[in-house]
């Protein structure tokens, strides 16, 4: 009789212990789908982006650049502040650009750089600027959806100027 107890002992020790492994696999799998896959806020907008990109360069003295990465739902993935400079200008460099879309596996981008002097009318080096960046990430099918400039007021959009 004790033998066919400790059997059914031991089936019932592998029995939870199977369900206990598999609660553990649905928590993993659970915490990998949130590492993976919970990004950041959609920007569907050129008003949502705008509002994001001026809170998030407000506080800059100098000149800065950065990226925002999307994925192909335009959910951010990340957002780089990628080059500093000084109170007028910043180099950016497209190899950077492009390293840093990869890394993030990015299906679009949206530039942004701030003008410390409150004006947000592109210069002509803006223009210059993001078109070299647009022909770069489009050999990576990267997208790119919008170049912003943060100034005083409202952050001026390029795209809704016909200028991308």
């Amino acid at each position: 009789m004790s033998t066919q107890l400790t059997l059914i002992e031991t089936s019932n020790f592998e029995a939870n212990s199977v369900i206990h492994e598999n609660q553990l696999i649905d928590q993993a799998l659970a915490i990998l789908d949130r590492r993976l896959f919970t990004c950041g806020p959609v920007l569907t907008s050129p008003d949502t982006v705008a509002a994001y990109l001026k809170l998030q360069l407000v506080q800059q003295e100098h000149e800065v650049f950065g990226v925002i990465f999307l994925d192909a739902q335009h959910r951010v993935l990340a957002f780089e502040v990628l080059f500093h400079g000084s109170i007028d200008g910043a180099s950016v460099y497209p190899r950077q650009v492009v390293k840093r879309s990869l890394a993030h596996n990015a299906a679009a981008a949206i530039f942004v750089h701030n003008h410390p002097s409150g004006c947000t009318e592109p210069s002509q080096a803006d223009h210059v600027l993001t078109a070299r960046l647009k022909e770069a990430l489009a050999l990576i099918e990267v997208r790119v959806l919008d170049h912003f400039i943060v100034g005083e007021g409202r952050p001026l959009s390029l795209a809704e100027h016909g200028w991308l």
